[in-house]
């Protein structure tokens, strides 16, 4: 109003009634009409010197305002989504309780719109959107899973941590502790180099749902389903990024599929491991110690063929008994006797044997040979091999179970990187958190979304590669310090959920405080 009459009263500008109050409204940033609206007001002032009133906190009450009301309608909600999913009809159909009918009479109003609805739901903090997944946590619990998570945490801690290089979130080296002494067989390949494994399918028409598009944009046909696939499988560091070395790199690129490259199974993981030990020793100059880590998918805890397993042996000799049809013989194996004595034994009887030369020996024989057969005898195994819980010597199978050179039986994968030089290990089953490899797929998927559509598979295979290659040194640190706040938060005994909140709290940090006191 000031500014209408300052523009109107100045003799130097001679502006109209209209175009003071116009000039007055836009300076305000209001439009044309908030200008007439100036020019009642001054009227009304000059008639009666009545000035206009402000709105604030003239807002009409609501029935939501009784917080009882406003509570029974809210666990009503939650009753709601405990049977399924609530909707804005949920609302409209309770206020039709005689109790809400009372409460709407008070305002004088019979019933609620279904917008009305949907503005209280928005009111109670609820919004219509995208379900979102939480942390995987089935499985976390079980007895089994939890003692071997302790026992790799362990692991962890004392023997791997203290000789790998930390990175903070920057990328740079974090200065080593002193003070700990290195074991003789360590001299001179101390430093441990973390070396992460895993496998994820890219698809053809994996592209971004949501981008820029001009209104004169017409829509475009897509093509249905996922389209053709590529599975990598590639291998991983926090010190260098992907393993690589002069131009050779340990990654494969798999098409699986019955009319393709079939399906990828431990023996494709066998030999692209033994490349992987070759490109890291070339890359360290065998200067340095592997650390392969892989998930405890059952592929991966394959047994060579000749392996130790009582698991099908028969009882009595047998002239061709293999435990794989077609197989190898069972290897030859070490026990020791109560002494402490190391006796070395063939399941197999040798060749120059008088009735039964390369004859299996069967179960009896090999634990006579044990001292382990009892007067009584035994059976091959109880019923279904379903043994009373806690019984080591109740069958001839779970006798040799139970022994300890046949329980240290590693796997397959673990026996060709120990045999290298290297330490093999995987991690707890239902914790993919702590592989960061799996940040790294998201990171190149993202990139990969972003190409440009492909007419083959050859440029698929391109565009894939070039995705991979795309993830910087220092996201992949950021990954590795990420999973170590997980490994930190069950070391200190927080549950899964208490490890997600850790780690949103401390995502600046390499490692967690030592005491934390997790928060609802």
């Amino acid at each position: 109003m000031i500014g209408t009459l300052n523009y109107y009263l100045d003799p130097d500008l001679n502006y109209t009634w209209q175009q003071a109050s116009t000039l007055a409204a836009k300076g305000a940033g209001r439009n044309v009409s908030y200008g007439r609206q100036i020019q009642i007001w001054i009227r009304q002032y000059l008639t009666n010197e009545a000035l206009p009133k402000h709105q604030y906190g003239k807002a009409k009450p609501t029935i939501l305002d009784d917080e009882d009301f406003s509570y029974q309608l809210q666990v009503h909600l939650v009753q709601v989504v405990k049977c399924g999913y609530i909707k804005a009809q949920d609302i409209a159909n309770y206020m039709q309780k005689p109790e809400a009918v009372t409460k709407l009479a008070e305002v004088g109003k019979d019933t609620i719109s279904i917008w009305t609805a949907r503005c209280w739901l928005h009111r109670f903090n609820w919004r219509y959107t995208w379900k979102k997944n939480g942390m995987y946590i089935d499985g976390h619990k079980c007895i089994d899973v939890v003692k071997y998570r302790k026992g790799f945490i362990q692991r962890w801690k004392t023997l791997y941590e203290p000789r790998f290089t930390i990175y903070d979130n920057e990328g740079n080296a974090t200065p080593p502790e002193n003070g700990f002494p290195i074991p003789p067989e360590q001299v001179g390949r101390f430093q441990l180099i973390l070396v992460m494994h895993n496998e994820s399918t890219f698809y053809e028409n994996d592209r971004r749902k949501s981008k820029w598009t001009h209104l004169a944009e017409k829509a475009s046909t897509e093509k249905k389903g996922e389209g053709q696939s590529i599975m990598v499988s590639d291998f991983v560091t926090p010190d260098w990024g992907r393993l690589t070395h002069d131009g050779e790199e340990s990654c494969i690129f798999f098409k699986a599929g019955k009319n393709r490259d079939g399906y990828f199974t431990s023996e494709d993981l066998i030999s692209q491991v033994d490349i992987a030990i070759n490109i890291f020793e070339a890359k360290t100059r065998r200067f340095k110690t592997a650390l392969f880590l892989f998930d405890n998918a059952p592929s991966h805890q394959k047994w060579a063929p000749d392996a130790l397993s009582a698991h099908q042996m028969v009882k009595q000799t047998h002239a061709s008994w293999r435990h794989h049809k077609g197989g190898p013989k069972m290897r030859s194996t070490m026990f020791t006797w109560p002494d402490g004595q190391a006796v070395h034994q063939d399941f197999y009887f040798p060749d120059d044997h008088p009735t039964m030369p390369r004859w299996f020996k069967g179960m009896e024989i090999i634990i006579r040979e044990r001292g382990l057969w009892p007067a009584a005898g035994l059976n091959a195994q109880c019923e279904g091999f379903k043994c009373q819980q806690g019984q080591t010597d109740c069958c001839s199978r779970r006798v040799l179970f139970e022994q300890p050179d046949f329980q240290n039986q590693k796997s397959q994968l673990e026996e060709l990187i120990t045999s290298r030089g290297h330490i093999c290990d995987f991690y707890p089953k239902y914790h993919c958190k702590l592989n960061f490899i799996e940040q790294y797929w998201g990171a190149a998927k993202l990139q990969y979304r972003n190409t440009p559509k492909t007419s083959n598979i050859d440029e698929m295979e391109e565009n894939v590669h070039q995705a991979l290659d795309s993830v910087t040194l220092a996201q992949i640190r950021c990954y590795s310090n990420h999973a170590a706040r997980f490994l930190d938060s069950y070391d200190q005994g927080l549950t899964g959920p208490e490890a997600v909140w850790a780690n949103k709290k401390y995502h600046g940090h390499c490692t967690l405080p030592l005491e934390i006191e997790p928060q609802g």
